[in-house]
């Protein structure tokens, strides 16, 4: 007895599953892999402008950003603190935070003030003045960077 096998007349199609499984597995890697540098950026922060002002030559391993506004309040972890003390609360927290859940040391971690350009100058001095004081010990400065105006001579 033979046994025929009955034309198909229908459309085969394959089953997309597994590739769009596929395709949100990578947007979600690529999620959690993108620089997130341009998140620390407050945009309410404008920053003065200088001819010294250069971009950094290497990502900073641990850096912990702070906020000065014009208003001299200061935002830090997401949080806007109303005093100069809050923020010593806020860094000694991320100090017992480091000692505690890494094995790195505080003089490892840098702090980067990104400070409004309408800001009391004073007022970064005290920051980094208070993050010594918590034995911190590398800072950068943010700053947007400034053309060079040439004078034309002729």
């Amino acid at each position: 007895m033979r046994i025929f096998k009955k034309p198909s007349l229908g459309i085969v199609e394959g089953d997309l599953t597994p590739m769009i499984d596929m395709t949100f597995q990578l947007i979600a890697f690529f999620m959690l892999v993108i620089n997130f540098s341009d998140a620390e950026q407050d945009q309410r922060i404008k920053l003065s402008a200088s001819e010294l002002a250069k971009p950094p030559t290497a990502p900073y391993e641990q850096p912990l950003t702070i906020h000065l506004m014009k208003s001299g309040t200061f935002i830090f972890g997401g949080s806007e603190l109303k005093s100069l003390e809050a923020l010593q609360s806020a860094l000694l927290r991320e100090t017992q935070i480091i000692q505690r859940h890494t094995d790195k040391k505080i003089a490892d971690a840098t702090i980067i003030i990104r400070a409004d350009k309408d800001a009391k100058t004073g007022l970064v001095q005290k920051i980094i003045q208070s993050c010594q004081n918590l034995h911190f010990e590398r800072f950068a400065l943010r700053g947007k960077q400034s053309e060079r105006l040439t004078l034309g001579g002729g």
